[in-house]
């Protein structure tokens, strides 16, 4: 019977038209037909393992060698039949087929339950070598919570978006935004009073330190606050000012006071010592005459000791006078040290509090507009879901490869593979009616 040599191999024979070899010989080519065709498919590539994985390694009659081994840095795996074993690079089953073949070789010794020891001959079927743990994939950009997932076979971008938490508009579902909007609003508004207040408050120190008189209320006046809330404030702050201008100048007045009236007892006292210095001179001056006529014979001793004790007693006033004297004008450089103390004091005080005042006026001025922009974000967050706008993702998957990374463009439901780093960029979608008049203009 002549037969036709086909490609690759393939023979077939020529027979008789309507026969029932020729029917059934037609049944065979069209299930081999199909068979190749099959066979021509394109298939999905294979995954080769790479740092990170781990691969289990069993064998079915020695459940000790049974154990689970990372491969390392350098592509190799460390197993005890092994040693270091490189498997980077190969897919889970040509590394299989490279464990198989050299654990087939090898005797393990083995302990029974008796306690004697043989020598058992692994057989190559009964070594398998699988990926237990791949490396994991890394979820970044729009998402609730970004960072490192553990990968499963056949993982979307789909899963790996619901395994960080779904896209980050979606945590408003749990936070409502237009509670928090309210709560923002509330915040944004209390910050701009205590912005006002701390402007008065500055103004106040100012004033103090006289750098200024009068309020400039104009600085407030373009303020979000009411107006009676402002005035309330400038009033608090002028009663501060003026009670504390009044507390000051009681207390030097006070110091000048008694400057003043130490000036006139310094006064008093210097009188009373130049008399007492001039009483002291003639009691000196009467004891030596009446020392001179006692030696003459012309006065008796009595007189002489009258004489010396009156010279005791001018003395003993002189330095009293003299003492009291030098007290006042101590105390009188003491009340003029605290005048200045006073005034240096109370200005070193004032400056400290205007650089603590300038200082919180900034912090509020940087939470003003954190708060601004958190309001402006769940304010454009509310407005699209009153809207109904929704956000459609920009997926984008990282892959390493053997000339570096590939951004491959994905949608949620491209599969990953270990090591795959994902990127979510949200694009802000447009509301409703918008879309409804696209469409309807587009038609």
């Amino acid at each position: 019977m002549p037969t036709v040599r086909l490609p690759r191999g393939i023979r077939i024979s020529i027979v008789p038209k309507g026969s029932r070899l020729d029917t059934a010989l037609g049944a065979k080519l069209v299930l081999v037909a199909a068979a190749l065709a099959f066979s021509s498919a394109p298939a999905r590539a294979e995954y080769h393992l790479q740092v990170g994985d781990v691969v289990e390694i069993a064998v079915a009659r020695i459940p000790e060698l049974k154990q689970r081994v990372p491969v390392q840095l350098d592509g190799s795996i460390t197993f005890p039949q092994l040693g270091n074993l490189p498997i980077a690079g190969l897919t889970p089953s040509e590394a299989q087929a490279r464990i198989q073949v050299i654990l087939a070789t090898k005797v393990f010794r083995q302990r029974m339950s008796d306690g004697r020891e043989s020598n058992t001959l692994i057989d190559h079927d009964e070594v398998t070598a699988t990926v237990v743990e791949y490396r994991p994939i890394y979820v970044n950009g729009d998402v609730a919570k970004p960072g490192e997932y553990a990968y499963r076979p056949l993982m979307t971008v789909r899963q790996a978006v619901a395994l960080s938490g779904g896209y980050e508009l979606m945590r408003y579902r749990m936070t409502n935004p237009v509670i928090e909007s309210a709560d923002l609003r509330a915040e944004y508004e209390t910050l701009w009073t205590q912005f006002a207040s701390e402007q008065a408050h500055i103004w106040r120190l100012k004033a103090e330190l006289g750098e200024g008189k009068n309020l400039d209320q104009t600085t407030l006046k373009d303020l979000p606050v009411a107006r009676s809330k402002i005035t309330e404030l400038v009033n608090l702050e002028a009663e501060r000012l003026s009670a504390n201008q009044t507390d000051f100048d009681r207390q030097k007045a006070f110091l000048q006071h008694a400057i003043a009236q130490g000036k006139e007892q310094i006064q008093v006292l210097s009188e009373q010592q130049k008399e007492d210095n001039q009483g002291a001179q003639a009691d000196i001056e009467e004891l030596q005459r009446t020392i001179d006529l006692y030696g003459k014979g012309s006065l008796p001793s009595p007189r002489v000791a009258d004489s010396r004790r009156a010279v005791l007693l001018s003395s003993t006033r002189k330095l009293q006078t003299t003492a009291q004297l030098m007290q006042i004008q101590q105390q009188q450089d003491g009340f003029s040290r605290q005048v200045e103390k006073l005034d240096d004091q109370r200005r070193i005080d004032l400056l400290r509090e205007l650089q603590d005042a300038n200082m919180k006026l900034s912090e509020i001025q940087a939470k003003l507009q954190s708060t601004a922009e958190k309001l402006q974000y769940t304010s454009i967050v509310k407005s699209q879901l009153v809207r109904g706008g929704g956000n459609q993702p920009e997926i984008d998957v990282i892959r390493a490869g053997d000339k570096g990374g590939e951004r491959i463009a994905a949608n949620e439901e491209t599969k990953l593979e270990p090591g795959d780093v994902v990127e979510i960029a949200l694009k802000a979608g447009l509301p409703a009616w918008q879309r409804g008049r696209q469409e309807s203009n587009a038609q």
